[in-house]
């Protein structure tokens, strides 16, 4: 039987190597070029591990996708118990008739393709709701790095993700300032908000 897995997409990758401590502004942020172009650059991996609104949404993706793969390998196994019973009767004669192995048979395929569809609209769900995540974190970026330039007057903020920057010196990188003031600005949700939205969730399996 095809065994039903659960993608994350990449949540855990954005749980990784998570910094509960609380930094400090920097004092001296990045500093004009020679060339009178004012450069700056923001860490992506810091922000996600460090900007306390990226790490309670992962918390709550990662729960998210825990339940769905939860659901999912309740209900494969399930299905493989059904499977193998049909198939011992099969091997036994159990079945008084061709018409009710057939009933059965049937019934196992609807069981197959319920599980199917529950598969893709939970896949689906997390996909929405990471697309909701992604578009959140994007505005509250945009929207604090428009206050924060109004002084700063940078004519340039780039995002380092990876290797895409190769090289760029130490006093171009705002990640810590920019973090900082986001992390002040943040007011996290209640946990009670967080508990309905949890019970909508297992109410709809």
């Amino acid at each position: 039987m095809k065994k039903y897995i659960f993608s994350a997409l990449a949540v855990a990758a954005m749980m990784a190597s998570c910094n509960n401590a609380s930094p400090k502004m920097d004092d001296q942020p990045a500093a004009a070029s020679s060339e009178g172009l004012k450069i700056a650059y923001v860490e992506v991996d810091s922000l996600m591990t460090q900007y306390d609104f990226a790490k309670d949404y992962s918390v709550t993706l990662q729960k998210k996708s825990n339940n769905a793969r939860n659901t999912l390998t309740q209900k494969g196994n399930a299905l493989q118990a059904a499977m193998n019973n049909f198939q011992q009767k099969i091997n036994n004669n159990g079945f008084q008739s061709r018409e009710q192995a057939a009933s059965v048979q049937n019934a196992i395929q609807r069981q197959q393709n319920d599980l199917q569809e529950l598969q893709a609209r939970l896949e689906n769900e997390l996909a929405t709701e990471t697309a909701k995540f992604n578009e959140a974190l994007r505005d509250s970026l945009q929207n604090f790095l428009k206050d924060y330039n109004a002084d700063k007057k940078f004519d340039l903020i780039l995002s380092k993700a990876g290797d895409n920057i190769l090289l760029g010196a130490s006093r171009l990188d705002i990640t810590q300032d920019v973090i900082n003031g986001l992390n002040k600005r943040y007011k996290p949700a209640k946990k009670s908000e967080a508990s309905s939205e949890d019970k909508k969730t297992e109410d709809k399996k």
